[in-house]
């Protein structure tokens, strides 16, 4: 891990709505927001008050308690402070990603010893430390949230007397068991501690580093002077005057939503990391980008580690402690790893209209002496709102200066669709986009509808022609609600239907935003005659879980 790259978590696409993938703990509950005086915001901080609070947190004098920039602040100190030639830090694999980090930017040579999950590898960590200048046992581990043992990080300490055994106890508020007061009396362990999470003041940035003063004056001495502002240490005093019972409250919902999580990703195909101690779980097994993009397409967060080869199958959950978010929560991973069926849009994904519809535009705008080519078609099919194409071809109509009425436009766009005596229409020139053996197989799994902005006649009389009507569960077309983007059209599809989890794909904006606003997947595909590059483009941008190049590519996602 380069020490010279920013820190930069993956982002998920689309707007987010729950963010479980930072292990961020839950908003206070009816915090006071203290009143600062100007002179509070001339002068820089008076740390003291702030330490003293904490210091009674945990039973010890001011004097062992060190403020920091929450608990990376401490940790990034520790490094520097043991810094020197031939300095080695020992951590465990995998292990919170900041600490090899910061063992790097301090030129620190690092030994990792295994704990993939389970039990904390004593003996073998042991080893490691002999002659180490700095180890660091984060318990709860993240990202599996393992534990280490108070009686465990004792020995570590007393094996080497030499070295700063640093505890990580960030989760110790979620634990079944926090060691911290049992080995502060360790003279050569530090503990770090922060109220980001079981607290719920990530936005501040304030932690500690506990333990004894000849080590804290080092810590001290290893970074800045002030490193919380007074407006955070004044809402972290209040916080803690006020906020013990609400942070119980807290702890305790997680530890029963952490088991029920472990129960939900484990009935879907996971393999959950037991124990699992901290406000999150950590689930192996799964197709971890496919989950993150899926999850992220319905406006959930979480958190996968495509450059971590030991975590690349992982996902990672936060326990949100709230029982609506935690609802929310398991019915979205649901959807995203068990669909009970499949919505298909018509044009573009199972039929190809790009000799069709897409023409008949073309050919229409050309009747009225404006030229209009497939790159304008597919411009404004990705501007959004075009799942009419009566409206569409009037719109470019517009746009180039020439008005007509929607009747006018329909009534000469039909004509070339429909055929006239003499003059087949251009509807015969569609095909399928998807073989049926392809949607017989789908549907021997899980039942088909479609959901199209065609007219009625004009979808069935496709589905009769090339004989796939009778893989069709349910036909939506425009007779029956309002056109994508409306989401109407796709939660008619899943009453119709009688179920509550789908995925759909389809070609355009319109068909993601209704599944979207339907809480179905949105999937992606390019259709024929479509460029791939820009179609994939906008198709990500509107929010597609996956954008494949073909329709029955579908099948490598499905479970």
């Amino acid at each position: 891990m380069s020490s010279t790259t920013p820190y930069a978590p993956p982002r998920p696409r689309g707007p987010v709505s729950l963010d479980l993938s930072r292990n961020e703990g839950r908003a206070p509950a009816d915090l006071a927001q203290p009143r600062l005086e100007g002179a509070d915001l001339l002068r820089y901080p008076d740390l003291g008050p702030l330490r003293t609070a904490l210091a009674r947190e945990w039973d010890l004098q001011p004097t062992e308690v060190l403020v920091t920039a929450g608990a990376d602040d401490a940790l990034f100190r520790a490094c520097v402070a043991v810094a020197g030639p031939g300095a080695r830090a020992v951590t465990t694999s995998p292990t919170f990603e900041m600490i090899p980090r910061y063992a790097a930017l301090a030129r620190l040579a690092q030994d990792e010893v295994p704990w993939p999950e389970g039990p904390f590898p004593l003996e073998a960590f042991l080893d490691a430390c002999r002659g180490a200048a700095v180890a660091f046992i984060v318990s709860p581990n993240n990202p599996t949230g393992a534990v280490a043992t108070a009686a465990q990080v004792r020995e570590v300490a007393r094996a080497n007397p030499g070295t700063l055994v640093v505890l990580d106890a960030a989760y110790g508020e979620l634990a079944e068991d926090d060691p911290t007061r049992a080995v502060l009396g360790e003279p050569n362990v530090v503990v770090m501690r922060t109220l980001s999470k079981a607290w719920g003041l990530a936005g501040l940035r304030v932690g500690c580093a506990l333990g004894r003063p000849a080590w804290l004056r080092r810590l001290e001495a290893a970074g800045s002077p002030y490193p919380v502002s007074a407006a955070s240490a004044a809402i972290a005093l209040e916080r803690l005057r006020t906020g013990a019972d609400d942070v119980a409250r807290y702890a305790a919902a997680v530890r029963a939503e952490r088991d029920r999580l472990a129960l939900e990703l484990e009935q879907l195909g996971g393999r959950p990391a037991r124990p699992a101690e901290g406000n999150f779980v950590l689930a192996r097994g799964l197709d971890a980008s496919w989950l993150r993009d899926a999850a992220a397409s319905l406006g959930l967060a979480l958190r996968s580690f495509p450059d971590r080869p030991n975590l690349a199958d992982a996902v990672r959950v936060t326990v949100p402690g709230d029982a609506r978010a935690f609802e929310a929560l398991v019915a979205t991973l649901r959807t995203c790893l068990a669909p009970q069926a499949l919505l298909l849009d018509l044009d573009g994904v199972v039929a190809d209209v790009s000799g069709s519809y897409r023409r008949a535009i073309v050919e229409t705008a050309r009747s009225f002496g404006v030229r209009v080519t497939g790159a304008d078609v597919e411009r404004i099919k990705a501007a959004g709102d075009a799942n009419d194409d009566w409206r569409v071809t009037q719109r470019l109509l517009r746009q180039a200066g020439v008005e007509v009425s929607l009747d006018a436009v329909t009534e000469r766009f039909e004509a070339l669709y429909q055929g006239s005596p003499g003059q087949p229409g251009l509807e015969l020139e569609e095909t399928p986009c998807v073989p049926r053996e392809v949607l017989e197989a789908w549907r021997r799994v899980r039942p088909l509808a479609l959901v199209t902005g065609r007219p009625r006649r004009d979808a069935e009389r496709f589905l009769e022609r090339f004989g796939l009507a009778d893989l069709f569960d349910v036909v939506v077309t425009r007779e029956d609600a309002a056109l994508k983007p409306d989401p109407a059209p796709v939660r008619l599809a899943l009453e119709r239907l009688g179920v509550e989890r789908a995925w759909m794909v389809g070609d355009t904006p319109d068909d993601l935003v209704a599944a979207r606003g339907a809480g179905v997947v949105p999937i992606g595909v390019v259709p024929p005659g479509a460029d791939p590059s820009r179609t994939r483009t906008t198709l990500e941008a509107a929010g597609a879980a996956r954008v494949l190049s073909r329709t029955e590519d579908l099948t490598a996602l499905l479970p």
